[in-house]
């Protein structure tokens, strides 16, 4: 039987969210996406999920089909949404999966409400370490950033922009799917995802390192957590992976060969097969 997923909206403080929902037994699965991405970017994974789960993956504000307000960014916004996002759906405990950004909000949650996660997963996460690569991290120069983005409203600025972002985040990107390819064309001309992105970068990133880094919190954890990094990720090194695994009380690491930033997309088969394994060690 194929399995559905649902694109669904739902009102969160005041603004229209878009979510994808799939499965109707199970412990609750939340996924978050990374800046500049969607909640297309687990597209790929989420029907093999929601055989065994209930599976959730939100559009943060700004980005997908959710309103894009302006508004600063900041990381206390988007922690403050995704706990918002558990209530809205009466999910009292979940496990929480994120991918770069969603990674260090789901980090957030977990120390700061540790009994809303039964789990973890920190997929490519931000916040680990200080290193990234200064390509991503240079648009936060001021000005810079906003006139390196203007041009990338137009249907030629945007499918350059999709380009250079895959060249970034894909060890392979021309074997990347043509749905995210058009998703990303699309946002790109979308009013104000350009804008709440490089807000949101700025909220993460200098012009020179990450400055949300959020290892000395790794200790604290009591959750199973699941570190998954891409072997050949560009924009965050597998080394802060390496290195968190071993701050962290009850850590695995999967690192997935010949893959670049956004291991659920690139190499979902893996990706889900790793998760899997994981929340079948801890009887989740």
């Amino acid at each position: 039987m194929v399995t559905t997923v649902e694109e669904r909206q739902i009102n969160i403080d005041g603004l229209s969210i878009r979510y994808l929902q799939a499965g109707q037994d199970g412990f609750p699965l939340v996924l978050l996406h990374g800046t500049g991405e969607s909640a297309i970017d687990w597209s790929w994974v989420i029907p093999n999920l929601a055989d065994n789960y209930r599976v959730y993956a939100p559009d943060f504000p700004g980005s997908g089909g959710s309103t894009k307000p302006t508004r600063e960014y900041s990381l206390e916004f988007f922690t403050q949404f995704a706990i918002n996002f558990l209530n809205a759906l009466a999910i009292e405990q979940a496990v929480l999966v994120g991918n770069s950004l969603g990674g260090l909000i789901a980090l957030r949650i977990a120390s700061s409400h540790p009994q809303r996660v039964a789990a973890l997963g920190l997929v490519d996460s931000a916040g680990l370490g200080e290193a990234v690569n200064p390509l991503l991290s240079h648009l936060t120069i001021p000005l810079y950033g906003e006139i390196a983005l203007a041009g990338c409203k137009t249907p030629i600025g945007a499918s350059l922009r999709t380009r250079s972002r895959a060249a970034l985040q894909f060890a392979h990107p021309g074997q990347i799917h043509s749905a995210w390819i058009a998703e990303q064309e699309h946002l790109s001309q979308m009013p104000g995802f350009l804008e709440a992105t490089l807000s949101s970068l700025r909220a993460q990133l200098t012009p020179l390192k990450q400055h949300a880094v959020m290892v000395d919190v790794l200790p604290q954890l009591q959750m199973p957590t699941l570190i998954v990094w891409g072997a050949d990720d560009l924009i965050f090194p597998k080394q802060q992976a390496q290195a968190a695994v071993e701050r962290i009380p009850q850590a695995y690491l999967r690192l997935i060969p010949d893959c670049g930033h956004i291991p659920p997309l690139e190499r979902p088969e893996q990706f889900t097969a790793a998760l899997r394994e994981f929340l079948t060690k801890i009887n989740l």
